[in-house]
């Protein structure tokens, strides 16, 4: 009976093989998907609250584009010290030290602006790019 009953599972399983069945077309794609994101819009793939920071890029003069396109938005810094003594002001801006008159290159994906520290006040600094100041204020937790 067990003899039997194997051969039966056997031929059941191994009948799609036997008889030639029919193997399913492969499916065609008529239309590929695509994402493409357009420069100064929000990923949606970002957590809700989430903003970009720009990241300073090591060197001033790295000899890259991005000094004359686009804008650089106030969100893409963030200044966690600020320190006010006498002459010298001192400021944390995307974690490194700055000072006023400063430049430096802000990397926003692959682009870099040159920015310029113009002014550090209490609870605030001024930056300059291309005559556009941008003010951005301190970040309290």
């Amino acid at each position: 009976m067990k003899i039997l009953f194997s051969l039966l599972l056997t031929l059941i399983l191994a009948a799609p093989a036997l008889f030639g069945a029919d193997e399913p077309a492969p499916a065609a794609i008529k239309n590929k998907s695509s994402f493409n994101l357009d420069a100064g819009t929000r990923n949606p793939f970002w957590p809700i609250g989430w903003k970009p920071t720009g990241r300073v890029a090591s060197g001033s003069g790295s000899g890259r584009g991005g000094t004359s396109q686009g804008e650089v938005p106030p969100g893409a810094f963030v200044v966690s010290t600020i320190t006010v003594d006498g002459a010298t002001h001192f400021a944390i801006i995307n974690g490194k030290s700055m000072q006023e008159g400063q430049q430096f290159g802000l990397q926003i994906g692959t682009q870099i602006y040159q920015v310029m520290v113009k002014r550090i006040e209490d609870g605030q600094v001024i930056l300059t790019r291309n005559n556009e100041e941008i003010v951005v204020p301190l970040r309290r937790k």
